[in-house]
């Protein structure tokens, strides 16, 4: 479990930078750098809803995070074992305008 800073204000799951979906899903099974990765768990919210929201209990700063991007150095059979774990992507459309900016290459 790391510590994650959602910068992706967009997102239906972010509330004040943190994530309420519980886990997510880092993409970028070739990632070479950062921008080759992104968080496939994001969707956009839509103006007046809240119904992925409410759906879960409450955002948290510690969260599960599934990994793809196998040349990351915190990439642990698919799992990330970071630390503390940045998404960004403000106005983002889709997940492809996100991304990990904790990614390093190994």
């Amino acid at each position: 479990m790391a510590d994650l800073k959602c910068t992706v204000q967009n997102c239906t799951y972010n509330e004040d930078c943190l994530c309420s979906k519980g886990d997510i899903m880092v993409g970028g099974k070739h990632a070479c750098n950062c921008d080759d990765t992104c968080c496939e768990s994001f969707i956009q919210e839509k103006e007046g809803s809240d119904s992925f929201k409410s759906s879960v209990i409450h955002p948290s700063k510690t969260i599960s995070i599934d990994c793809e991007a196998t040349k990351c150095i915190y990439n642990s059979n698919y799992k990330c074992n970071a630390d503390h774990v940045d998404i960004k992507g403000g106005g983002a459309c889709n997940c492809h305008g996100t991304a990990c900016a904790t990614f390093r290459e190994k």
